[in-house]
Order: C-alpha cells, then sequence, then structure tokens
C-alpha cells in the first residue's frame, strides 16, 4: 500500500511557493516522502492597508498555523523573519534549511542608487524599519508604505508609481528576479529582519515526522536566525518594530549586530557582541547571550526611540 503525500501547508504567492517547492525537494530527497503542496489563504492576502496595522507580518502566519494545528496538513514553510517570536503550543520549529542571502536590495527605476537619487525621490517600503534606515541615510527621501508581493511592487516601480523600492535579496535570488537588484545594502550598516533570508519549517510537536525533519536544518543558520530572533523575543518588540538584527559565522565566533531606531530615522542605538560558537549552540545558550545584548540596546535608551514591551522589566 502507497504512504499517503506528506501535505506542506503554503500561501499562493509565487515566493511562497517557490519557498515551499524547495522545502518539498528537500524532503524527499532525505526522508523518501512523496510531498504535496496544500495552498492556503491568509488574512494577509486578502486585507488590504499598511502591514503594520494589520499586526505585522505575522497576519500571513497565522492561517498556515491553524490549518497546521486542525491537522490540514502536516508541515508549513515560513519566511523566518515574518514568524512572530512567540511560542505556540502544539507547534515548533522542525528545521532551518540552509539560509539565503541576508541583506536588503534597492530596485531602482532608472538604475540609480540610494546616494545617487534625487532630492524627494519617492521610495517605497511597508517595513517600519526599512523606513528608518531610508530616512538615517537619506532624510530628504519620501518614503511611502507598499503592499503587493515582489513582482506588484516591481511594477509599480516600472510604472512610475516609486522610483526605488527596497526588498529582501533573498527574496529576489529564489523567484529568479535578481536582475532587478540596483544595490545590494551592507549588512554592517543595514542590518536586516531577525531571521531575514532564513526558512522555518513548523510541525506538530507531537508528529513523529518531526524527527526526521532535522536532517534539513544547517548548524549556521540555525544558530544566527534563531539568536535574532532571541533577541527580538527579549525586546519584546515585534517583527514589524524597528529594529535590525544581524548574526555572523566566522569560524568559532558568532558576531551579533542589534540596532533600534526611532521611527524617523532621527536617532538609533545600536550594539556589537561576539560570543564563542559553542556558547550559542542551542536554546538555552542563545536565550543568555540574547539577554545580554537586550540589556546593552535597553541600557543605551533603546526604549525611549522604539515601543519595546521587553523595556518594562
Amino acid at each position: 500500500m502507497t504512504a499517503a503525500p506528506t501535505r506542506l501547508g503554503t500561501r499562493a504567492s509565487l515566493l511562497a511557493t517557490t519557498q515551499s517547492g524547495l522545502v518539498a525537494d528537500a524532503v524527499r530527497a532525505a526522508t523518501g516522502r512523496e510531498v504535496e503542496l496544500v495552498p492556503i489563504t491568509t488574512a494577509g492576502d486578502v486585507l488590504t492597508g499598511p502591514l503594520a496595522q494589520l499586526g505585522g507580518t505575522g497576519v500571513f502566519v497565522a492561517a498556515l498555523r491553524e490549518a497546521l494545528l486542525r491537522g490540514e496538513c502536516d508541515l508549513v514553510v515560513h519566511s523566518m523573519k515574518d514568524l512572530p517570536t512567540g511560542a505556540v503550543e502544539g507547534l515548533k520549529i522542525g528545521a532551518v534549511p540552509p539560509r539565503a542571502p541576508i541583506g536588503d536590495v534597492l530596485c531602482s527605476r532608472d538604475g540609480q542608487t540610494l546616494a545617487q537619487m534625487p532630492h524627494g525621490a519617492v521610495v517605497g517600503s511597508g517595513s517600519p524599519r526599512r523606513v528608518a534606515q531610508l530616512l538615517r541615510a537619506r532624510p530628504d527621501l519620501d518614503v511611502r508604505g507598499i503592499r503587493g508581493n515582489v513582482d506588484t511592487r516591481l511594477r509599480k516601480v516600472d510604472d512610475g508609481e516609486y522610483d526605488a523600492i527596497v526588498l529582501a535579496a533573498a527574496g529576489l535570488t529564489r523567484i529568479g528576479r535578481v536582475d532587478r537588484i540596483v544595490e545590494t545594502f551592507d549588512s554592517e550598516a543595514w542590518p536586516t529582519s531577525a531571521g531575514q533570508g532564513a526558512l522555518a519549517v513548523e510541525v506538530r510537536t507531537d508528529d513523529p515526522f518531526a524527527d526526521e525533519l532535522a536532517v534539513l536544518s544547517d548548524a549556521d543558520a540555525e544558530i544566527t536566525a534563531l539568536l535574532e530572533r532571541a533577541v527580538l523575543r527579549g525586546l519584546e518588540a515585534g517583527c514589524a518594530a524597528p529594529v535590525g538584527i544581524t548574526a555572523r559565522v566566522s569560524g568559532d565566533v558568532v558576531a551579533l549586530l542589534a540596532e533600534v531606531y526611532a521611527l524617523d530615522g532621527t536617532d538609533a542605538v545600536r550594539v556589537e557582541q561576539t560570543f564563542a560558537r559553542g556558547t550559542v549552540a542551542d536554546d538555552t545558550g542563545r536565550q543568555d547571550a540574547a539577554a545580554q545584548v537586550v540589556t546593552a540596546l535597553l541600557d543605551g535608551g533603546a526604549a525611549s526611540l522604539a515601543d519595546l514591551a521587553g523595556s518594562s522589566r
């Protein structure tokens, strides 16, 4: 008797199905299981308005998680940066596959870099962090919110509604749109969202299949992405907060950069720390390291710049 295929829940956008397809291929190769994609519509796909007002990028996650808990699928794939940091009873991250490029990129209509764009140029971003970073670098820009999938946003640039937009390099890489990248921002000067470029494969905690998924994880991706999330969770800032967090592995050392911004880009608090790789290889070590970073950010005045629930401790 042929085993039923493993059902992978996914949003229907090109980026989501591409990312889910990559994970499906990895599951097939690692376990021999057949995998079918199950399309799921989320609130973020049907509601209009700025993401920050809809509850942040977590609006893309809730419906996937609910379908997983109801047993309508066996696993789901999230962009790690969209995944709220709070635990959900009955679910866990079963794997963190190899990470794509983590940086933010500029896609402009006339091939101009950020520094070359004229005074008052219209730049689109729906991320409070990116808005703050853009205004910090170029306070003269007219930064406006933008919604829609990658191709919709790029079309708005081509049609003249925006002079440029800022997107994640990972998404453009995965769907084959790297030709639209005009400038890649240095992550040392422009730290990105926690977990950006990483995928989270989420499963039910009571599903025996969860143990098989561990082979899909990449050690460096798991350490860096989960450490970044631990800092965000410690701040209790949420995935839509004006916070940039980037971790990198170099040999036996993990270097972490975290920066909290005023929404208008006029000020920022920056912390840089390094940790021995072995000390942040598990959840307990990552929580301890994150607590050090959070304390340094709050001591530097981060709570005066952004709404950080973690500052009330």
